[in-house]
């Protein structure tokens, strides 16, 4: 399980909702497809209040329902990086990866190069497997290459050089205190 500094899961999910997360997916109260073809609904989520996969069909929602949605698909991406994330994690670098698994998917996630490296200790590699995720059905898209410079910049803000990772090109990350826990953050 990863650990962050003494700052609340609440703190965290609002540093991604605001920064990363809601500006990348932009806002619509009613359903769209997104450039994968996934029907999406608020700030990107995939599936409406009642636990259904959004459709063309799914009802218009209100902001702060964008947000209850936003905020369940953020603590479900969180919970995923805490159950899968073996090292220790900075605030920067848990809001990169959970904007990252909001976006990609636990299964990507789970199954991917950053994920495995993030697991042996190398935080640069698995930082620079970020921006390998810019595609959709074999494309490029600039809004995606966009989002993973973003998350790869969050991320390495939060990653500090020892002299021993300056000389070796490796970067720690520090070993901080365990976080705290709560259930909901503001609107974004």
């Amino acid at each position: 399980m990863s650990s962050t500094p003494a700052t609340s899961e609440q703190s965290i999910l609002e540093a991604t909702a605001t920064n990363l997360t809601s500006p990348n997916e932009g806002w619509s109260s009613t359903p769209y497809q997104d450039p994968g073809g996934v029907w999406t609904i608020g700030f990107g989520s995939t599936y409406d209040l009642n636990g259904n996969k959004v459709t063309k069909d799914t009802p218009p929602i209100t902001k702060p329902e964008g947000i209850v949605l936003l905020e369940r698909e953020l603590t479900s991406a969180y919970q995923i990086v805490n159950n899968d994330v073996r090292v220790s994690l900075t605030d920067e670098q848990r809001e990169a990866l959970d904007d990252f698994v909001f976006n990609v998917g636990q299964g990507n996630f789970e199954a991917s190069t950053l994920l495995k490296y993030l697991n042996e200790g190398l935080y640069e590699q698995a930082a620079e497997q970020l921006i390998l995720w810019d595609k959709q059905k074999g494309v490029v898209l600039a809004g995606l290459l966009k989002r993973r410079y973003q998350e790869m910049t969050t991320f390495i803000s939060g990653t500090t050089l020892t002299e021993e990772s300056k000389q070796s090109n490796t970067i720690v990350s520090p070993n901080p205190p365990a976080h705290t826990v709560s259930n909901s953050f503001s609107e974004v």
